[in-house]
């Protein structure tokens, strides 16, 4: 949409509301809701001024006044409001220079696809992320100075398989690490992914499909390629209609990364290519029919790898689910087809559809500081002329310890990915994309984080120590 479209959406539409939505450092959305009469050339031209300190990791209560100005090709109409409305995403911007503000994710991620453009290196750098999720039906838990806990359950739980329900115990369900893919009634969230799917497309979304995943209540749609900026609003959407779909059926999704032990994490697989003149970048004659400037684009996201978990893997429990020795992406290999290293370069028979793929981000990360520091990792790998090293081509969950010992891994914690930002930032910073301001600011939050839960008594302790 442009300017023009929205306002004359909202008037042939009777659109009562504008719900103006924007991220938070940590990636969630945000939203404040105004009747559609403001909405008007001069409101799309100078935005919306709010309070930046009410934000954590933003403003102090001295310099709070910001301002969000509305991208009007991001606009589309909200299914799940009684009163017709229309959301709109938001880029945020100083009030007194007009200049988009430093820790505003959205506003990284087009700097990144403008850093790419003046590059030389291409025009477009387009995202595929492969985000999963849970549902349940029942989520406590408790933080307290003497109590820690907590406690999921849903019907189709592999662990309900002799639980006394007042209907009776139909009994299909998948098992641990058995979700993959067997059809109705074993898998019995057919009606309410189709739900979220088809709501998504009505919102206008690039969708293609949905299935269960390999653990018990994870589940996977799927969200077509874009561009970086745009598929960082596309996965804000596809997370906001997951939730609320769900919520719609008295379920709870999450997308925590490790909501429940001895089965499979929740991870985000993005797809990643680069496009210039209308040519593809990353198709080639090299290693699996890729170009020499797609190694080097591998090459810079193996060596940056442990500073990217920072923004691919961004909390605590990002690192239950990235454990070497199990089914996870740590070790820092790439291959063709070969799903145990954390870059995959999937199999495909057109070179339009030439990409890299990188299996070891999940989807509590947000999505725009995800996108451009893959992007910004994989241009310093080009720039650089970075060599990747040979494939793997070899199993690498079976290869034995002495062959283990020589492939890197990823960081094993959020504190180590924390440390290994700190000492390899550099290149997040070309082109002022990243500011060092901006990521101070963001480890702060994450050192908030990781305080908490290091300072935090856990139950398997107590099981383990208390008798000692």
């Amino acid at each position: 949409m442009s300017k023009s479209d929205m306002l004359k959406t909202i008037k042939d539409e009777d659109v009562e509301y504008v719900d103006i939505r924007f991220t938070d450092p940590r990636g969630k959305l945000q939203h404040v809701t105004v009747l559609s009469d403001q909405v008007d050339e001069d409101f799309l031209d100078e935005g919306f001024m709010f309070d930046g300190s009410s934000i954590a990791g933003w403003k102090s209560i001295d310099q709070s006044d910001m301002k969000l100005m509305p991208d009007p090709s991001s606009s589309y109409m909200d299914p799940f409001f009684a009163e017709k409305t229309m959301a709109v995403h938001c880029s945020v911007h100083e009030p007194d220079t007009g200049e988009l503000y430093n820790r505003d994710p959205r506003g990284t991620a087009q700097l990144a696809e403008a850093y790419l453009k003046e590059s030389g290196i291409g025009d477009v750098a387009y995202m595929g992320p492969e985000a999963e999720f849970f549902l349940f039906d029942d989520v406590k838990y408790q933080v307290g100075i003497n109590k820690v806990s907590y406690e999921v359950d849903a019907i189709d739980a592999s662990w309900n398989t002799d639980t006394d329900y007042e209907m009776g115990n139909m009994g299909h369900r998948p098992g641990v690490k058995g979700g993959y893919f067997p059809v109705p009634p074993v898998d019995d969230a057919q009606d309410i992914r189709s739900e979220m799917l088809s709501t998504m497309k009505r919102m206008g979304m690039k969708v293609d499909k949905h299935h269960h995943e390999v653990a018990s209540c994870q589940h996977e749609l799927g969200l077509i390629f874009s561009s970086l900026t745009d598929q960082g609003d596309q996965l804000q959407k596809y997370k906001y209609v997951i939730h609320q779909v769900a919520h719609a059926y008295g379920k709870s999704a999450t997308f925590m990364p490790k909501p429940i032990a001895g089965d499979n994490g929740t991870g985000m697989h993005v797809n990643m290519s680069i496009w210039k003149d209308g040519k593809p970048l990353f198709a080639g004659d090299k290693y699996a029919d890729l170009s020499q400037e797609a190694l080097w684009y591998i090459g810079g996201i193996l060596k940056h790898a442990k500073a990217l978990n920072a923004f691919t893997n961004p909390g605590t429990n990002s690192y239950k689910r990235l454990i070497p020795g199990f089914e996870a992406p740590v070790l820092r290999a790439y291959s063709a087809r070969n799903r145990s290293g954390c870059v995959r370069i999937p199999w495909t028979e057109s070179p339009k559809a030439k990409r890299v793929e990188a299996r070891f981000p999940d989807p509590s990360s947000n999505p725009y500081l995800c996108f451009s520091a893959l992007l910004m990792a994989g241009l310093d790998g080009i720039k650089n002329k970075i060599d990747p090293g040979d494939p793997m081509d070899k199993d690498l969950y079976d290869l034995p310890p002495e062959e283990l010992e020589g492939i890197p891994t990823v960081c094993a914690s959020l504190r180590e990915a924390m440390d290994e930002l700190e000492a390899d930032m550099d290149f997040l910073l070309a082109g002022d994309v990243f500011t060092r301001d901006q990521i101070e600011g963001y480890m702060e939050l994450k050192w908030e984080e990781i305080y908490a839960y290091e300072h935090t008594p856990h139950p398997i302790e107590f099981k383990m120590y208390y008798s000692c």
